[in-house]
């Protein structure tokens, strides 16, 4: 244990100040706070607060940390239609650091997606690699060992000249603390729209696994117990991030804002796990927080409340890169790499022991106290007197009016219909390409490229593939799957519809793979909640998502609300924020990973079998925004009846398994792909690029509703769909489980040769695609953009 006294400061600004100075001018709206919120804030204490208590109800009280704009409607949406059906599987719920999913034989999984999308325009580099190393230590405090990241990422448009600095600062701040920490990234998705230019969205997932026994909760009980700050030091880097950067528009004062930024450090976070880890093993921890947003006013007001205990802290026991921070600024800071314990004082020579043993700092600044208050003294005086509550979870909730926009109705009213659609073989060919090869249908290989996939050595699937999967026990295989999707163009356009397409996709993906859907976690990426417009885009899309959720009987364990992702607009037109981005991410389980499916066929001679209903749905499709620059109508029909039947469906036949000449068992599935972003042809392409074998495709074959043109049948975006590639003994097998649970299914092509060509008796051949060639262009499109 490190001895680093903090020099003491010539003036204090002390609790008894504060009854002795009331009407001292206090900087409260320089922190990010409101008259009113202030003026409660000196309600709730009889007095004005303290600097180090301002500090620390900026940071809680920001929309970053107390959900202030959405908690009600959380609360409303996912809590109340959170049934105990849903809730079978789930051991720890919202509320905690992360959730946590019983998948049996003892095993448990933890997962969470959380953004960092503002530190991530500011500073590319360090934004997201904080971004990833604040998602992992939630992880962490639950008690799991970390197993595999995933990122969601939106940047701007590829051709603005800024872009290339946001892009490659990101991806490579995602895989160099995620590959420094030796951490699989197993997918995610990236995607370009103008929309983000001024807000890039950095929304990092991690998964951990454990078994049941050892989960930690962020309750702080225990009188006496002692509050131990260990890991990095605390420092000036991001001082202020929750209260300013993280909720507030980025309309001014962008040079200001630049020191919010964290910087991390995955070596430590690295040692920070297995030190971990060795104490959760040793039963050292009473219980655990990271320090992340807010920092440490966050871990002490949390901890306590949770506990509904209290707890006193000497703030000069804090380490300190930094000497001449203030109390405040050690309260705020948001320096990465550090988690506080709470620790019997029997057990504390052992704990310390082993905090020495990682060669990690460590500072016992506290303890729990059984007066329900949080007090904190600097070098003997008394700066902070609260009820922890008041701080942590009593912060101000705002009934915020919201209104569908005046423009919406124009939005939707705008569709797809009058969009030219071609015939001929020449012009069709010209805007399959097109669609192939924009930066937000080609391949991602550049990105995904920079990410260790199979570090761990239990990866059984990762992107390309529809969803990551891994290995939880090596002894029997069990194992996940995890899908994250998201469609910002949809949710513009319908934001209740969009949000249970992002669910549904999720859903899907999982179920491809052959992995059943278990839980949901959800990053609610939206504008700004002053608005009438963005609040109900927000409000909207939550009640998508939940009423989604109990209809297809997931919970949602956790998650995140990202908002004022917002830069200048006009109030009150379609432009002034990003496209509202609810993310999903759908946990499954499997009982075996061997029996993963991977999203690309390996074998010449395969049947290939379509799955669900195409209807003309191009509204918002990639062929619409790509070919003719248009996004309006109305987003896909969903619907999670259909999903549900699809996913049993693709289920049952990724367990399915028939005997080979030999008597070998096989797979009957050899490959299954959801049919998503670019309809029909971007599936048919991807399969194929896979390993370069061609396919030959009869769209006169697709299962459709209606007459259906040449371009619906290759464009169209329609839901609960999916391709399956399988032995032509098995195509009776597959139409038999999928006429069981009423899901349209037909043969319409053969995998082989190099060629992928999609045909129709009327017209002939439509589309001749080189798989080698346009494999080859489809990975130039990212590297030429963004390697210079």
């Amino acid at each position: 244990m490190t001895d680093l006294a903090q020099p003491a400061p010539e003036t204090y600004d002390t609790v008894e100040d504060a009854h002795s100075t009331p009407d001292q001018e206090m900087p409260f709206r320089e922190l990010g706070l409101k008259d009113d919120e202030y003026a409660r804030i000196c309600e709730i204490l009889s007095r004005r607060p303290t600097n180090a208590e301002l500090a620390m109800y900026s940071v809680m009280w920001s929309e970053h940390c107390s959900y202030k704009s959405s908690k009600k409607h959380l609360a409303a949406q996912f809590g109340a239609k959170t049934t105990e059906q849903m809730r079978e599987h789930m051991l720890v719920g919202m509320g905690q650091n992360a959730g946590v999913v019983d998948i049996g034989d003892g095993w448990a999984v933890t997962f969470k997606v959380e953004s960092h999308n503002h530190p991530s325009f500011v500073e590319p580099y360090q934004g997201a690699a904080t971004g990833v190393g604040g998602i992992v230590r939630d992880i962490i405090s639950m008690g799991a060992r970390p197993v595999a990241c995933m990122d969601q990422l939106r940047f701007g448009a590829p051709d603005h000249p800024d872009t290339a600095r946001v892009v490659t600062g990101v991806v490579a701040g995602v895989g160099g603390y995620g590959n420094c920490l030796g951490l699989p990234n197993i997918g995610g998705e990236t995607e370009f729209d103008p929309t983000y230019q001024g807000n890039p969205l950095v929304n990092a997932l991690c998964v951990g696994v454990m078994r049941h026994d050892d989960v930690h909760l962020a309750n702080a009980e225990g009188v006496g117990n002692k509050v131990v700050l260990f890991g990095a030091r605390t420092g000036g880097d991001g001082i202020g991030g929750a209260s300013i950067l993280a909720s507030e528009t980025f309309d001014e004062g962008m040079p200001t804002k630049r020191p919010s930024v964290q910087v991390g450090d995955p070596f430590m976070e690295k040692i920070l796990i297995e030190c971990c880890l060795e104490l959760f093993s040793a039963g050292l921890v009473e219980a655990i927080q990271d320090l992340g947003a807010a920092g440490i006013s966050c871990a002490t007001s949390e901890l306590a409340a949770n506990g509904s205990v209290g707890m006193h802290v000497h703030l000069e026991n804090v380490l300190l890169r930094d000497p001449t921070l203030t109390a405040g600024e050690i309260l705020m800071s948001e320096s990465q790499e550090r988690m506080m314990a709470i620790v019997d004082p029997a057990k504390l020579d052992d704990f310390m022991a082993i905090i020495d043993k990682w060669d990690v700092e460590a500072a016992v600044i506290g303890e729990v106290t059984g007066n329900g208050r949080l007090t904190i003294d600097h070098h003997g005086k008394r700066i902070v007197d609260v009820d922890p509550k008041t701080v942590a979870s009593d912060g101000p909730v705002y009934d915020r009016p919201y209104a569908r926009p005046a423009w919406q109705d124009d939005l939707q009213a705008d569709t797809s219909a009058s969009l030219a659609r071609p015939s001929d073989s020449a012009t069709i060919a010209d805007q399959v390409r097109r669609v192939l090869l924009d930066p937000n249908q080609a391949s991602k290989g550049w990105v995904t490229d920079q990410y260790d996939r199979y570090v761990q050595g239990n990866t059984a699937l990762a992107q390309p593939d529809d969803a990551g999967v891994v290995r939880v026990d090596e002894q029997t295989n069990r194992g996940i799957a995890i899908a994250t999707d998201a469609n910002g163009w949809f949710t513009k356009l319908d934001p209740y519809v969009g949000a249970q397409q992002a669910l549904a996709e999720a859903y899907r993906n999982v179920c491809v793979v052959g992995a059943t859907p278990m839980a949901v976690t959800d990053c609610l990426n939206f504008g700004n909640p002053e608005t009438t417009d963005g609040m109900w885009q927000l409000v909207t899309a939550m009640e998508g998502m939940a009423d989604g959720c109990r209809e297809l009987g997931i919970p949602v364990t956790g998650g995140n609300v990202s908002l004022y992702n917002s830069s200048g607009g006009t109030d009150g037109t379609p432009v002034t924020s990003i496209n509202p981005t609810p993310l999903a991410g759908v946990l499954g389980v499997m009982e075996d990973v061997r029996k993963a499916r991977p999203s690309g066929w390996d074998e010449e001679g395969l049947a290939i079998v379509a799955l669900g209903t195409t209807r003309d749905e191009l509204d918002g499709s990639a062929w619409a925004r790509i070919v003719h620059d248009h996004l309006g109508g109305r987003p896909p029909q969903v619907d999670l009846g259909a999903e549900a039947a699809l996913g049993r469906v693709l289920i049952a036949l990724a367990n399915a398994t028939l005997s080979g000449e030999s008597g070998q068992v096989l797979h009957v599935v050899r490959a299954a792909h959801d049919l998503s972003n670019g309809g029909l042809v971007q599936a048919v392409v991807d399969m194929a690029t896979r390993r370069g074998i061609g396919a030959s495709i009869d769209l006169d074959a697709l299962p459709s509703e209606g007459d259906l043109d040449t371009v619906a049948r290759l464009f169209s975006e329609s839901q609960a769909r999916a391709l399956v590639a399988v032995p032509e003994g098995a195509l009776r097998a597959v139409a038999a489980a999928a006429e069981a649970e009423g899901v349209a299914v037909a043969r319409i092509g053969t995998t082989g040769g190099e060629l992928v060509t999609l045909s129709s008796e009327r017209e002939g051949t439509l589309v001749s695609i080189d798989v080698a060639e346009t494999a080859a262009a489809s990975d130039r499109v990212l590297r030429d953009l963004f390697t210079h």
